[in-house]
């Protein structure tokens, strides 16, 4: 991959880092001010059930910034953009729909397969 494109990735990952570790600052900050004390079972489930929701996805994100650090560390080491199984390139396309993928789409497919046979 050529310096230029590489540098695009890295930016655009070192941005979407920013913005999710800002999202999970500001679920903290929302759930600190959120300590308010309903004496209705209901509306203490309903904010129960938001909270939980809104930490399911915090979670997701929690996993996808680890993902973020890796590829950035790839780009760093010089691996950014070659699969790790079959270590040829990914395609360019399939980078800049998803700048964490490992796989390239064949073995990306192949381990799908893999996983619905299994299940």
């Amino acid at each position: 991959m050529d310096p230029e494109t590489l540098a695009e990735f890295k930016q655009l990952l070192e941005r979407q880092l920013v913005e999710l570790q800002s999202g999970a600052d500001r679920t903290v900050a929302e759930m600190n001010e959120e300590q308010a004390n309903f004496p209705d079972p209901t509306d203490r489930a309903t904010l129960e059930s938001d909270r939980n929701f809104e930490l399911r996805i915090r979670d997701r994100e929690r996993r996808l910034i680890g993902k973020v650090r890796e590829a950035l560390k790839r780009i760093e080491d010089g691996t950014f953009g070659l699969c790790e199984v079959c270590e040829e390139p990914i395609g360019e396309a399939r980078l800049r729909a998803r700048p964490v993928t490992t796989l390239c789409i064949d073995c990306k497919t192949e381990q799908e397969r893999h996983e619905r046979i299994g299940n």
